[in-house]
């Protein structure tokens, strides 16, 4: 034994060993660890878990951080997370290994092909060996002599683990290891933390979840990678008493117990031997589909081993069981599964098969079989499946669970339908609903006198409700989530139950016909009668937000009953002020295949639909098609109905808004102003919907260049808006916005800044931070900062509301564009040029696809984009560029418009730079002129051109001249902006001025 002490001696010497292993080989590593530490050798283990998306290369660089050599256990399994190609595999070995090599080892368990790069590590094969020689090949790799063998160093510990390829003293019933298993790492670990951690006698846990979860795999799998730390390893179906008895009976020839011939007095022995642990202490039973633990609860053995329970009801946990909840999978494990399980798919094809089926592992195991066995497309196959079309017959199903899972569900109805048919009732309501969360104060709204009398008793009754959502959530079909302490009346109760949806397809697939109408009726009740009713009050926005996901699969776009038809149209108004408006879209486009024929063609309701639809559409920019909606609106209504009719005047309002878009401003403004005519002689000028029409007047003011008028209307359209609403409505603060937008492009840059900041703030607390209203509140402030000097608000404020609006809108919405615009012109400025051309050209390429080179919004960004050629040095392009933007945008709004007078800056500055200053004075002197006559003569634009011309005329050796133009307007510069104002201090230190272009909002 002298022999051994020395060696473990020198063992210690060497540092300590991390072992880094697959989930799948946690046998094998802990058995290894068992070995080395029997030799002196500190040993950590650490489960290798690279997740999609992670660098394998620095995932193996993480494993040199910890000290001492790392030994790998290598196996198929080692390189399957993620799953990853070889070559991927192969580059991170290679780059990793080879130069770290006196710190990497390894030993391999597997028979199977292994990345070529993996040959790098030197393994030792220990495939098939028996436990001596496979030790010994594992200190020898690691550079430890082995002892001389004797026969109490071959004996192992009761307590440790035994070798992996030994099985159990006493292995019985349990079923062939999963060799596509995937994931459940976690939820593996936290069950054998469970189990070891308890009290003796206490070592009970049952996985609970819907059938065809993966119960039975997960527990097939623990048995599998703990199996070895056991000495008795015995697995009984439990879905009966009888047959729970027997199994268990069978147990005592194996433990040697001797019994009489009776399997009661078998059962009995066994149970006594188990509680006392002799002759073996470490065992596990495994009761696989034990659904009925009131029958079986009695019979589950105690003493210092494990029960492990497989069942769909959770009411184990009544019976000193430990629950742990097994859900679908996460989606990256689903996609792992299926391209197991169907090698001809690739990831998105599995993402899309996992999406179809809900993560659900038997689902997905059954059909991606199926598609691997097929030549069908998988999109074909997958449309299938969202139709809910029988493709029952073409399942592939596994040896161990012969059942598809149609069939496994119509057992859990049939089981719920006998034991409680309120249940199922129950079910039948709610698959009417959209599969996700349903608030439970949705069922509960309706009155009892509209429920047909199969629902009355359930829903007129609190105890026969409770027992019916108690029992679903038993039986796992439901997820019950209790109430949160919510003081917000507004939301009413935030309780929810959800079910899984290919339950929903079970459970519909159950129902006759005629039970399927009027389930279905009784859900559009229940919505119709949740509508608030007010879609323009933010404090009801979460009741809406209950509301909106169930009208499709209740069928409300298709109901002909006026109360729902109001909820639709009442939905679509909180879906564009909320912001979502692709739903919006959506729902408006189904509505719409419905309702011509549901409505007489000249139906109010038809109209009302139509303008919401364009509303939306508006607000994701497809102007073209919502200008050819709101004419044919405005036509027809005003020659059916009168130009003074309130419809009439609606669809006018919009198509006044789709001018704006075009920029067609003259049209717009005209329209807007009899709208608005219109509105106050029919309801009176302090109605709101006159004073919206107000609003879009001065909107077009601006648009226009006049930004003194657009003040004008807009101050006293926000002061009649404060009074008639409040400080707080969203339409107030939208007023709120545009105003201090108008101090904005008056140069009042402090006035301006001290307005929005509030305004800004309150928005994000009435509508929320990611509201697309808030959005352009901040981008208003943004531009604030920014003008009035304050860089580094301005910076931190746009390069996080640029990801909000791609995240929330989408790279291409309006809003999004508007705000990349501004980024892209601060960039140049005062940050990252490569990011502002890339932004620039994003922008410019956008409002060319979309409005084409003639429209004002191109014209601008074109000149904006000129600045950045020249800022790169690229002045001839430059030139070329801001001199088309100027004849575009004066072609497009004029020769007096400020957007031309800022093109007209950009312009001579180019010639001034490309040696033609005769033409650059000449063009600053009629800028700053026209400037001084539409915008003010201390208009910061005005300045920029005064500061402008003074340096080209100074460039003509007129310096009298100019260094007096430049004096006044330095002097005007320090009184209208201060002093220290970036203006300021650029025209004062004689930095030429330009002009950025700024998309409005229309």
């Amino acid at each position: 034994m002298a022999g051994g002490r020395n060696t473990a001696s020198a063992a210690a010497g060497r540092g300590p060993v991390t072992i880094s292993f697959a989930g799948y080989n946690r046998a094998w590593a802990a058995w290894i660890a068992s070995r080395l530490e029997r030799h002196g050798v500190q040993v950590s283990m650490q489960r290798w878990d690279v997740v999609p998306g992670a660098s394998i290369e620095e995932g193996l660089r993480d494993l040199l951080l910890s000290d001492g050599q790392v030994l790998v256990v290598l196996s198929e399994w080692y390189f399957r997370l993620g799953p990853r190609d070889p070559d991927e595999w192969n580059s991170a070995l290679r780059e990793v290994v080879p130069p770290n090599s006196d710190r990497f080892a390894a030993v391999c368990v597997t028979a199977a092909a292994l990345p070529s790069a993996a040959a790098s590590l030197g393994a030792a094969d220990l495939w098939g060996l028996g436990a001596v020689e496979a030790e010994r090949r594992v200190l020898t790799r690691l550079g430890i002599t082995p002892p001389r063998a004797s026969s109490s160093d071959t004996l192992s510990s009761s307590r440790n683990p035994r070798y992996p390829l030994e099985q159990p003293s006493v292995w019985g019933g349990v079923p062939r290891r999963n060799t596509r298993f995937t994931g459940r790492e976690e939820l593996l670990y936290g069950l054998h933390q469970q189990l070891t951690g308890a009290e003796p006698g206490a070592g009970v846990a049952t996985l609970h979840g819907l059938s065809g979860v993966g119960k039975t795999h997960i527990a097939t799998e623990y048995v599998y990678r703990f199996g070895p730390e056991y000495d008795v390893v015995w697995w009984v179906r439990a879905s009966e008493r009888g047959t729970l008895r027997e199994k268990l009976a069978g147990l005592a020839p194996a433990l040697g117990l001797v019994t009489g011939r009776e399997y009661g007095e078998r059962l009995r022995a066994v149970r006594d031997a188990l509680r006392r642990g002799d002759p073996y202490p470490r065992w596990l039973v495994v009761l696989d589909g034990a659904d009925q633990p009131e029958e079986i609860h009695d019979l589950v053995p105690t003493g210092p081993g494990h029960v492990l329970i497989t069942s769909q009801n959770r009411e184990w946990g009544e019976h000193n069981s430990a629950l742990i909840e097994v859900p679908v999978y996460d989606r990256d494990e689903s996609v792992a599964f299926v391209r197991r399980r169907a090698p001809r798919m690739d990831y998105a094809d599995a993402d899309k098969l996992a999406e179809a089926l809900g993560d659900l592992a038997l689902a997905l195991d059954q059909n991606a079989g199926a598609l691997n066995d097929s030549n069908m497309p998988v999109d074909e196959y997958i449309e299938l499946l969202r139709r809910g079309a029988d493709v029952e017959s073409g399942l592939k199903v596994a040896a161990d669970f012969q059942m598809t899972y149609f069939t496994a569900f119509s057992i859990l109805l049939n089981r719920l339908r006998e034991d409680k048919p309120e249940a199922v009732d129950l079910l039948r309501l709610c698959v009417f609903f959209a599969p996700g969360p349903i608030p439970i104060r949705l069922l509960r709204d309706l009155p009892i006198r509209d429920v047909p009398e199969q629902l009355a008793g359930l829903m007129d009754d609190p105890l026969l409700w409770n027992s019916a959502i108690s029992k679903l959530a038993q039986w796992s079909v439901i997820q019950s989530d209790p109430p949160e302490n919510d003081t917000d009346e507004s939301a009413g109760s935030t309780e929810v139950i959800q079910m899984h949806r290919l339950v929903y397809q079970a459970v519909r697939a159950d129902m006759p016909q005629e039970e399927q109408s009027l389930y279905s009726r009784v859900v559009r009740k229940l919505l119709a009668a949740a509508d608030p009713g007010r879609p323009n009050d933010t404090r009801l926005w979460p009741r809406y937000a209950e509301i909106v996901p169930h009208l499709e699969a209740s069928r409300a776009l298709e109901s002909t009953n006026p109360d729902i038809q109001l909820t639709v149209l009442n939905c679509l108004r909180y879906l564009n002020l909320s912001g979502e408006y692709r739903a919006a879209q959506r729902i408006a486009a189904t509505a719409a295949e419905h309702w011509p024929r549901l409505l007489e063609p000249s139906h109010p309701r038809l109209w009302d639909l139509a303008h919401h639809q364009a509303n939306s559409m508006r607000a994701t920019g497809d102007y073209t098609t919502t200008e050819a909606i709101d004419r044919r609106a405005y036509e027809q209504l005003s020659t059916d109905r009168g130009e003074g009719d309130l419809l009439a005047l609606r669809a006018g309002g919009g198509l006044a808004a789709d001018l704006r878009a075009l920029g067609r401003y003259g049209e717009a403004l005209a329209l807007s102003g009899q709208v608005r005519d219109g509105y106050a002689e029919l309801v009176g000028a302090q109605d709101s919907r006159t004073l919206v029409a107000q609003n879009n007047i001065g909107l077009t003011h601006r648009l226009l260049g006049h930004y003194a008028d657009a003040m004008r209307i807009d101050q006293e359209t926000m002061e009649a808006l404060r009074d008639l609403l409040r400080d707080r409505h969203n339409w107030t603060l939208s007023s709120e916005n545009s105003f201090a937008h108008d101090l904005r492009l008056l140069g009042r840059y402090k006035d301006a800044t001290s307005v929005q900041e509030r305004n800004a703030e309150i928005h994000r607390t009435v509508l929320g931070a990611d509201n697309p209203q808030t959005l352009r509140a901040e981008h208003n402030l943004a531009l604030c900062y920014q003008r009035g000097g304050d860089r580094p608000q301005a910076a931190e404020l746009l390069a996080r509301l640029l990801e909000r609006c791609d995240r929330v809108l989408g790279d291409s919405e309006p809003l999004s564009i508007r705000v990349a615009a501004t980024l892209s012109t601060f960039e140049r400025e005062h940050g990252d040029l490569d990011r502002a051309r890339e932004l620039g050209e994003f922008v410019l390429a956008h409002y060319r696809r979309q409005f084409g080179d003639g429209h004002p919004y191109t014209a601008g960004v074109l000149a904006n984009h000129g600045l950045l050629l020249r800022a790169a040095g690229e002045r001839q392009q430059s030139h070329i560029e801001v001199e088309d933007a100027l004849g575009t945008m004066t072609r497009a709004v004029g020769e007096n418009h400020p957007w031309t007078l800022g093109c007209a800056l950009n312009v001579a500055a180019a010639r001034n730079f490309s040696g033609d200053p005769e033409s650059a004075v000449e063009l600053s002197r009629v800028t700053a002129d026209k400037a001084a006559a539409a915008l003010g003569k201390e208009h910061p634009l005005t300045l920029s051109s005064r500061i402008a011309l003074a340096t080209d005329l100074r460039n003509l050796r007129k310096r009298q001249e100019g260094d007096k133009i430049e004096e006044e307007a330095l002097e005007a510069l320090s009184r209208t902006l201060g002093a220290q104002h970036p203006h300021t201090v650029a025209a004062r230190s004689r930095s030429r001025p330009y002009w950025d272009f700024e998309p409005f909002s229309s």
